[in-house]
């Protein structure tokens, strides 16, 4: 099944219009992703930090995140991703992806990653860097993908701490 699912799938750029599909599918993967990771005070906390409207109107509008929605063969909106450029060298970041749990492993993942590192290279990009918590166990995926630990990193939000790897992968044209 995963390699026909995968073939069917679609992804297309996100708008504002799409704030809504996006929250769903955070509401759906924001606490199965973290739940053996972080307590669940903080993922309340970070959930509410950057799941709101409001909130992700300003990473689309002001921070310049583009966002990416993938679908089914059934047109169920699946899966996200986020990315932004960080700076005028070619260096961009993958700031979000999420896939729904019940369709993980089918593809949708790599699709996502791949959607966003040819995006990156239409936009003249070399270099896309992500952040990981260090427990989580999609670093396994990231580096499956050509990922590489490049340095860790421990970020404050609110009274909590991210302790993460920066993975970083060369975009080769």
């Amino acid at each position: 099944m995963s390699a026909s699912f995968a073939a069917s799938a679609r992804i297309r750029p996100a708008t504002a219009t799409d704030i809504p599909t996006i929250l769903a599918l955070a509401e759906a993967t924001w606490e199965p992703t973290y739940r053996f990771i972080i307590s669940r005070e903080q993922i309340e906390y970070m959930y509410r930090v950057i799941y709101t409207e409001a909130s992700l109107q300003r990473q689309i509008s002001e921070q310049n995140h583009q966002f990416l929605l993938a679908y089914t063969a059934e047109d169920q909106a699946s899966g996200y991703a986020s990315f932004s450029a960080q700076d005028e060298t070619g260096l961009f970041k993958l700031q979000k992806i999420y896939v729904l749990p019940s369709h993980q492993g089918q593809g949708l993942g790599q699709q996502l990653i791949g959607a966003v590192e040819a995006a990156v290279r239409a936009a003249g990009g070399h270099t896309l860097d992500l952040n990981v918590n260090r427990h989580n166990p999609a670093l396994a995926f990231y580096e499956h993908l050509g990922f590489q630990r490049h340095r860790e990193e421990d970020i404050a939000i609110g009274p909590y701490w991210m302790n993460d790897y920066v993975l970083r992968k060369e975009i080769r044209n």
